[in-house]
């Protein structure tokens, strides 16, 4: 069951839903696979608990997971207390997915590389089993907070990263965008203060208070953050990633 206090986070997302990461990734993945022809083969590789599938009913859709991640983890950070994979199609290590060369149109991984001890490896294996031309969604933080620990290696990625490690492995940028800009990101950090402060300290009695007093400040980043110019290549979200496989 939630707490009052999730619940009043989920609530201000509700109200703000422009400054909270999942929902604006939410969009960019929707429209890449809305827009993907009719019967061509994806992945969704780190599937989880396959929030996408729904919007792939026009594909030849199979999902792939390490399937340990059980929403309790270790305790430590941020944990979702349920999480089902049973659904999974295939159960492996994403550097090493037991299905032959070439084999999919698309691939989609969102939220999954920090989740990699090495995630470059990841990508040369997305280069392996991608057809030629074939072209692969993806979706990284660029700054985040521990979650699903143990499984949690890396706080994100910058595009010289994507840049640098996607170039290696043969693929053509198409689109490298950002989700989110520094404003956003304090926002939503700011937000999510009175759950971490009622989580870890010990004056946790008084983070009813907090609400009270970030009011302000929220409605002034909610400002910055739409006459801002150039901050998201210092702080973002993550990145919107799609580029396409060599022939």
């Amino acid at each position: 069951m939630k707490s009052r206090y999730r619940k009043i986070e989920d609530y201000l997302y509700k109200v703000f839903p422009f400054i909270n990461n999942g929902y604006l990734r939410d969009v960019w993945v929707i429209e890449k696979l809305q827009s993907i022809p009719k019967g061509k083969k994806l992945l969704d590789a780190g599937a989880g608990e396959c929030k996408y599938k729904k919007y792939c009913s026009h594909l030849i859709y199979k999902s792939q997971d390490f399937g340990k991640y059980n929403g309790m983890g270790d305790g430590v950070g941020l944990q979702t207390k349920v999480w089902d994979t049973s659904s999974i199609d295939i159960v492996s290590d994403i550097i090493n997915i037991p299905v032959e060369d070439k084999s999919f149109d698309y691939i989609l991984c969102t939220e999954v590389l920090e989740h990699i001890p090495r995630p470059d490896e990841a990508v040369k294996e997305f280069s392996r089993i991608l057809k030629d031309s074939g072209k692969l969604i993806l979706t990284a933080p660029f700054c985040s907070q521990t979650h699903f620990a143990p499984f949690h290696f890396c706080t994100g990625f910058n595009s010289y990263w994507y840049e640098k490690i996607l170039g290696e492995e043969g693929f053509r940028t198409i689109e490298l965008s950002t989700n989110g800009n520094y404003f956003d990101y304090v926002l939503q950090e700011l937000i999510r203060t009175p759950l971490m402060f009622r989580k870890y300290s010990l004056l946790s009695i008084f983070s009813y208070l907090l609400y009270i007093l970030i009011l302000p400040l929220v409605l002034i980043l909610f400002i910055l953050s739409k006459f801002t110019k150039g901050s998201e290549k210092q702080m973002c979200f993550g990145y919107h990633v799609l580029v396409e496989k060599a022939r």
